[in-house]
């Protein structure tokens, strides 16, 4: 008789590790020009609680800033940035509007330290942001109805629109007439101070 031999269970034990994200507060702190100091900006950043600062020499007026960007890059859900003043992030309504919208895409949040109401880690801050960002809509409608409206009343003026020729009626009579010698497009181009593709579009009579 043979003994047949069951294999043992060998228990898996199944551990379940549950991790506690925590949010993070950035700092971005920004000068315009090598002569400026940030640490004036650093020191109010970290009082606030910011744990990682980004520092920046570029003007606010430039919208392609690779500090900003790695910022953004960085954040995470619930994670937070901080500035000392708005104008640290940007130049204009449409600019701080999208570098917000660009924010809420990470589901994070945003502060203004110097600013109380541009927070949107509160509700009331949200709000405020939420009117900013229609008035700043209605403002580019109102643009381009009187921009719309002007061009209307500057055509039934009979004034041509668009950009003037950069050359004279009789400097083009003699672009022309040098083109059709075969006289290069460049060295024509050149003693009008213009492009030679100005040259080439020139319409032949």
């Amino acid at each position: 008789m043979h003994r047949h031999e069951r294999p043992g269970f060998i228990g898996v034990a199944l551990c379940v590790i549950y991790v506690h994200i925590v949010s993070m507060k950035y700092g971005y702190a920004r000068v315009s020009t090598d002569g400026q100091s940030v640490a004036g900006q650093v020191a109010t950043l970290k009082a606030a609680g910011a744990e990682k600062i980004f520092k920046e020499v570029a003007s606010g007026a430039k919208t392609d800033r690779a500090q900003l960007h790695r910022l953004l890059n960085a954040l995470d859900e619930g994670d937070v940035l901080l500035v000392t003043r708005l104008d640290r992030l940007a130049r204009s309504t449409r600019d701080l509007l999208n570098t917000l919208a660009a924010v809420a895409g990470k589901k994070a949040g945003f502060r203004s330290l110097g600013d109380s109401w541009a927070d949107t880690t509160t509700a009331h801050g949200r709000l405020m942001l939420t009117v900013l960002a229609g008035l700043a809509e209605f403002e580019r409608e109102l643009i381009r109805a009187r921009t719309g409206e002007g061009r209307e009343r500057a055509r039934a003026r009979g004034v041509k629109l668009g950009r003037k020729f950069k050359l004279t009626p009789h400097q083009q009579r003699e672009a022309r007439a040098r083109r059709a010698s075969g006289e290069a497009l460049a060295e024509i181009g050149r003693s009008y101070n213009v492009s030679h593709s100005t040259i080439s579009r020139l319409r032949p009579l």
